[in-house]
């Protein structure tokens, strides 16, 4: 999810688009928060960690 977060920053700010722009760091904030609760051991969707 961070990678597809970062492509979509990167393509969205190349090409002009707003909403790729907009959905890239949406996702890309999901990711780094599951990424952080899964590596200080919260169960992230009933998993121990998140990869």
């Amino acid at each position: 999810m961070i990678a597809l977060g970062v492509i979509l920053l990167v393509v969205g700010f190349i090409l002009h688009i707003g909403i790729l722009w907009t959905i890239g760091i949406i996702l890309l904030a999901i990711g780094l928060i599951l990424f952080v609760l899964g590596s200080i051991g919260h169960a992230v969707g009933g998993r121990r960690h998140y990869w």
